[in-house]
């Protein structure tokens, strides 16, 4: 450490980072900020951080973040060949949307249902908001309903898709299969989740009736049939995901095992929807460049979560956290550690995971905490940040619902974030 300070001190890059993180900072700005102040802290070479970010592209995050762009660009595809709006249309028609109810669960399903797929909340909902809007409109639905609908299940879809950036994530360092990781962590916090949404958005939807309405809509049939292309390329689609997930599966593959599956799918969805290779690798490096500057960002988080690693930070918090944590309580650790998540760490929820893995490994092992309970702490912890604070993710939401009602989103915000504590603090009676 720099004039050899106390380790702790390697800690206040990270809090910088969580601070920035909350302002109208551009994300990549505020990474590198941070990664100078740190290096200097800890008395890294600044004129050798080119060989640290060589380093940090075979990194984990790094996987992570390419995984990401591989998830935007097989959306583009989706969106390019009219997969997207065949599956929207298709859920839509099954459930019908003759009532609100219908309309609010036809959404929440559609929503989840791209979101997993495609691994990203703001890419799925921009694809389906305008096909979705005029359906729901005409039932009735309000902008602050389905801003709620957004939020709610679109993000759940973050949290049980084969390859969505949070589950490889916690995966990776966890250990877990993915059907494990469902079993323990996934599925319990996605029903949670859905119900909790549903519930709110029902009420919502009974409390702005009439007063927030959507004007200026367009009329969109949703029997209006999906061409022969179109039709071929989703069943081409759906077939391929769906047999390489098993496979990948029966082989326990690893978290790189996602680059394959997105970017088999893309090709095998154009070619079957007659693109020519030319214009699908066109929409497919399209598509990915819109996640760049968070493939940047993961790359340049490496080396910021090592130089505080190498420092010991990591250690000293846990000294100091020692007295907290003393009874050896497993409750009380998985409420401190996830509610620390929730409330004291922002960014990107990869980035969350992560550091809260850094910070709170010693005691997991320490005390007993079982591989499942840990997964699920990392999970609320990292991606119920975005409902505790109106922050990106929910303000995006309300945009492409055209919503202005930010008062019933922290509504929902808080609900949500209530019922995943009390999950954590019973599921943590079990181990």
């Amino acid at each position: 450490m720099l004039f050899g300070i106390s380790p702790l001190f390697a800690l206040l890059p990270l809090i910088l980072y969580i601070i920035l993180a909350f302002k109208d900072i551009n994300p990549i700005l505020n990474v590198l900020l941070c990664v100078i102040i740190t290096a200097i802290l800890t008395n890294k070479p600044l004129l050798g951080m080119g060989s640290v970010i060589a380093e940090s592209l075979g990194s984990f995050l790094s996987l992570v973040g390419f995984i990401i762009m591989l998830g935007s660009a097989l959306g583009a595809v989706l969106k390019k060949t009219g997969v997207a709006e065949n599956i929207v249309r298709t859920v839509m028609k099954k459930i019908g949307i003759n009532t609100e109810k219908k309309a609010v669960l036809s959404s929440m399903i559609t929503s989840m249902v791209l979101t997993a797929l495609l691994g990203t909340l703001a890419g799925a909902n921009a694809i389906i908001a305008p096909i979705i809007i005029p359906l729901v409109a005409a039932i009735g639905i309000t902008p602050s309903a389905l801003a709620a609908v957004f939020m709610g299940a679109g993000l759940t879809g973050l949290f049980i898709g084969p390859f969505s950036p949070q589950v490889v994530t916690i995966m990776g360092l966890t250990g877990l299969s993915y059907g494990q990781y469902l079993i323990s962590a996934g599925l319990p916090v996605t029903a949670v989740c859905l119900i909790v949404t549903y519930i709110m958005a029902n009420r919502i939807q009974k409390n702005t009736k009439g007063i927030y309405v959507y004007e200026h809509v367009e009329n969109i049939d949703v029997n209006e049939v999906a061409s022969v292309e179109a039709k071929r390329a989703t069943y081409a689609f759906l077939i391929t995901l769906v047999l390489l997930i098993i496979y990948g599966i029966y082989v326990k593959s690893g978290a790189s095992y996602a680059v394959v599956v997105m970017f088999t799918a893309a090709i095998v969805t154009g070619v079957a929807a007659k693109l020519s290779l030319n214009d699908l690798f066109d929409t497919l490096v399209q598509g990915a460049s819109r996640m760049m500057w968070l493939f940047i960002m993961f790359i340049l988080f490496n080396p910021f979560i090592t130089f505080i690693e190498e420092s010991g930070a990591f250690e000293a918090l846990v000294d100091v956290l020692k007295p907290l944590l003393a009874s050896g309580n497993k409750v009380v650790f998985s409420l401190v550690s996830t509610l620390t998540g929730i409330f004291g760490i922002g960014g990107a929820a990869v980035a969350q995971s992560i550091v809260m893995d850094k910070m709170f490994k010693g005691f997991v092992e320490g005390l007993g905490i079982s591989t499942g309970l840990w997964a699920m702490i990392l999970l609320i912890g990292s991606q119920i940040t975005s409902f505790a604070y109106p922050e990106a993710d929910m303000l995006g939401q309300m945009g492409l619902a055209r919503s202005k009602d930010l008062k019933n989103m922290v509504k929902l915000g808080v609900t949500v974030v209530v019922f995943n504590v009390l999950l954590i603090f019973i599921r943590s009676f079990f181990g």
